[in-house]
């Protein structure tokens, strides 16, 4: 009996072991998703000569993309001129703080930004950006909406699978961990949609839109945490899967051991 004993101890720590590599993935994937959810640097528009495309179009090119009927394409050539940043909640342009018509080009800059309100997020997009009888484009529509509640259930089914964990802390069985690792499986599959969905938003946009020869776009580092964080979910999915049905594999094995 004794020899058996020291294995399952050995198993006993395997676990442990196991179920806290899967809580600090946990922890690291819930932050990086919280970080890439409120930065604004998901995709960025390089410009070669900010300052002087905001001087030759004077204030107007700000007062069009703060303005609440600043639509998609008004704001996206904006993004395009003014070294603009999209995130999912913001989108920013870079200007000089003295832009009246009638100074001269600076060389200090200072970055502004709007948020998307609640009816941005769930606007209809257009065939043609900007014009509002061309027609809905429902791919793009919905490529936005997705982008923006993905994320929320994805955070979501993390913090449920963390609640089911403590739970299982409290019932002391391992046997919970289960439910916590398809949580999680699951928010890295809300996770990974998010990725997909914003990369064909941002490639269909910029089909309506193609970027002028000097801008360059590229995607920014809030879009790679999120990148990151979906397999650390994954990860400790796997993780919590296993040591749960690996621990109740052992014991049911030890229970039938000591009865026989």
């Amino acid at each position: 009996l004794f020899p058996y004993s020291s294995r399952g101890a050995m198993m006993d720590n395997r676990f442990a072991t196991a179920l806290v590599i899967a809580c600090v993935l946990s922890l690291i994937s819930t932050i990086y998703m919280a970080a890439s959810i409120g930065t604004d640097f998901w995709y960025e528009y390089h410009t070669l000569s900010p300052a002087e495309n905001v001087s030759e179009a004077g204030r107007s090119i700000w007062e069009e993309f703060v303005s609440e009927e600043a639509d998609e394409k008004t704001y996206t050539d904006a993004l395009f001129r003014c070294n603009g940043t999209v995130g999912l909640w913001r989108r920013c342009i870079t200007v000089p703080k003295n832009s009246h018509w009638y100074s001269p080009p600076e060389t200090d800059m200072t970055t502004n930004c709007i948020s998307f309100s609640l009816s941005d997020q769930f606007v209809e997009k257009y065939i043609e950006p900007g014009n509002h009888n061309s027609g809905t484009d429902l791919n793009r529509t919905y490529l936005w909406r997705l982008q923006f509640l993905l994320p929320f259930v994805s955070l979501g089914l993390m913090c449920f699978g963390a609640l089911i964990g403590l739970c299982a802390c409290a019932c002391r069985s391992l046997y919970p961990a289960i439910a916590t690792g398809v949580l999680h499986f699951l928010a890295g599959l809300c996770t990974l949609g998010l990725v997909g969905c914003y990369v064909a938003g941002i490639e269909l946009l910029h089909k309506k839109l193609p970027l002028p020869d000097d801008v360059r776009g590229e995607f920014g580092w809030s879009f790679c945490l999120a990148c990151v964080s979906a397999p650390l979910q994954f990860m400790a999915a796997a993780l919590f899967i296993w040591a749960a049905r690996t621990n109740r594999k052992e014991f049911t094995l030890l229970k039938a051991y000591r009865v026989a």
